[in-house]
């Protein structure tokens, strides 16, 4: 972190195990994406999201516009109800145009 000048950084708690590697996790809390959201949006905050993968989804349908960035075919066909993107210029027009 010192790297990137001491950061906010939420994470969930991380394993180590011998020499500092991580080896594992535990989530913060269940859907944590979707719960973040949800609770932005109760503070009156528009949300639009990005994300690649399923647990992605819950997240982007929780946002006020939810947008699949780089995803696999298999996601892209499974929920068609969000727009796709390929390239930062792409997603940024697409945060632009919302």
């Amino acid at each position: 972190m010192r790297q990137l000048n001491w950061p906010t950084l939420f994470c969930h708690r991380l394993e180590t195990g011998p020499g500092g590697a991580v080896s594992g996790y535990k989530p913060r809390m269940k859907d944590h994406k979707r719960q973040a959201v949800r609770a932005l949006r109760e503070l009156n905050f528009r949300v639009t999201a990005a994300g690649d993968s399923y647990n992605d989804t819950g997240m982007l349908a929780e946002a006020d516009r939810g947008i699949l960035f780089q995803a696999p075919e298999n996601v892209i066909e499974e929920f068609p109800q969000f727009p796709v993107v390929g390239t930062y210029a792409e997603l940024s027009r697409a945060i632009r145009e919302n």
